[in-house]
């Protein structure tokens, strides 16, 4: 896979290791042709957007042994662009960490 650029066109950093993170499951928001989703856009979570996104079907907040932890507020997390949109719209978005959010968002 050739590198991937953040939304400056430098090297991707890290979004997060733990919980991990990424389409890939490797810390990094990166994607491929397989991410309908496109999980591109690192964000810190808060509880409003927590909130948000499991009243709309979405729930980032109840953990799913062993492959899915639950987030809670301060955790960085790989959304989806359209995501992280309609949160924008609703005024509840979460911060982005734009050093590692992919280009592609």
């Amino acid at each position: 896979m050739a590198e991937q650029k953040n939304v400056y066109g430098n090297p991707l950093t890290p979004c997060c290791y733990d919980p991990m993170t990424g389409w890939l499951r490797d810390g990094f928001c990166k994607t491929d042709n397989r991410d309908a989703g496109v999980h591109t856009v690192c964000a810190e979570m808060t509880e409003q957007f927590l909130s948000f996104t499991k009243s709309g079907g979405n729930d980032l907040s109840t953990a799913h042994p062993p492959f899915f932890p639950g987030l809670k507020p301060g955790d960085r997390w790989c959304l989806c662009v359209s995501r992280w949109r309609d949160a924008f719209v609703a005024g509840v978005a979460p911060p982005v960490v734009l050093t590692a959010t992919h280009q592609k968002s």
